[in-house]
């Protein structure tokens, strides 16, 4: 795959034409306290995994409307007794779940608590999941996919849903005892990534603990420019649905601005490290360069600088980034900041 999208130097200077909403804030606000009047009701069962050295917990909690929420959290086994763990809190990319009880374990690997939210309505593809969606999206029409489900309506929409999702699942993993609710990690790849920069901003002000995100070749990041240039991957699903629905551009890119990493970026203060690859076809790099420059920028103070942020760029590689080297990269982040 060529270089198709925009050079380094341009990148680095990119800047989405996308703009918040005005009630932005109020919107957010009025969702995370119609989602906290339900009880969280975490629960950790232990259950056999099959390791020596990691302990396993199969999670519920209560996300969107109340509905049951999957999990994992996965504990290094010979930890300290009483000890509470920064934790690492893990979304997937775009048709994952959870997987199974032993498939991702290396962040508990690593000395953390590794919390793994299962997304609600996936796990078809890549890994599988245990969570449905219980929510129809208000009978709208929808292209095949997640992507317009509920486009029509700001309140219908899937990943308002995902996202209460994982703002919950932070303060499932802060209630485990095991858990330093002080020191919270988010990490994804993909749809993971977004969710990632999404739960960042939604978090500033709204809930404590949030220390770091690694947002990683970030999906679901600067809306219009990513429907114009991208060719595969989930971003055609909704100019698949644009090219039958010739009417509704403007409706649908006014719901999308309500989702759109680029304007939860800016509420973002927890320091970030960002990966972009510059082949990438499904997100492509602007679109994360979108994202990385408008992270923290609405945070900035009488210094006139917002959250520390970093992005580390793979040149010759496409959706799948950095993979292990870039772990690498991560826990050199984490072991900074957390000293």
């Amino acid at each position: 795959m060529p270089l198709f999208d925009l050079p380094l130097a341009q990148l680095r200077a990119y800047s989405s034409d996308v703009t918040p909403p005005e009630d932005l804030g109020h919107f957010w606000d009025a969702t995370i306290r119609e989602a906290r009047a339900f009880p969280l009701d975490a629960s950790f069962e232990p259950v056999e995994n099959y390791l020596s050295v990691i302990d396993t917990f199969d999670v519920i909690f209560a996300g969107y409307g109340g509905a049951p929420v999957r999990g994992w959290l996965h504990l290094p086994a010979h930890r300290e007794p009483g000890a509470s763990l920064p934790v690492v809190v893990q979304y997937v990319g775009y048709s994952g779940g959870r997987g199974l009880v032993n498939q991702d374990t290396r962040w508990a690997q690593a000395g953390y608590a590794h919390f793994i939210m299962d997304t609600r309505g996936q796990g078809y593809g890549g890994t599988l999941g245990d969570t449905p969606d219980p929510h129809p999206s208000a009978g709208d029409v929808a292209h095949a996919g997640l992507m317009t489900r509920g486009i029509g309506n700001r309140e219908d929409y899937y990943y308002r849903r995902v996202y209460v999702d994982a703002f919950r699942a932070v303060e499932a993993a802060q209630s485990h005892p095991a858990v330093d609710p002080s020191r919270v990690v988010l990490a994804g790849v993909s749809q993971g990534g977004g969710i990632v920069v999404a739960t960042a901003g939604l978090a500033a002000g709204r809930l404590d603990g949030v220390i770091a995100a690694l947002p990683d070749v970030p999906f679901l990041q600067d809306f219009p420019r990513a429907i114009d240039i991208t060719p595969r991957g989930p971003y055609p699903e909704i100019a698949q649905f644009l090219a039958r629905h010739r009417d509704r551009y403007d409706s649908a890119l006014a719901v999308l601005r309500y989702f759109d990493g680029v304007n939860l970026a800016r509420w973002a203060t927890a320091p970030a490290l960002y990966s972009a690859a510059q082949m990438d076809d499904i997100c492509p790099p602007s679109t994360v360069f979108a994202s990385f420059n408008a992270y923290g920028s609405g945070t900035a103070g009488s210094s006139g600088t917002g959250a520390g942020k970093e992005i580390e760029v793979y040149r010759f590689n496409n959706h799948e980034g950095g993979q292990e080297h870039h772990w690498i990269r991560q826990l050199l982040f984490l072991r900074k900041i957390l000293g």
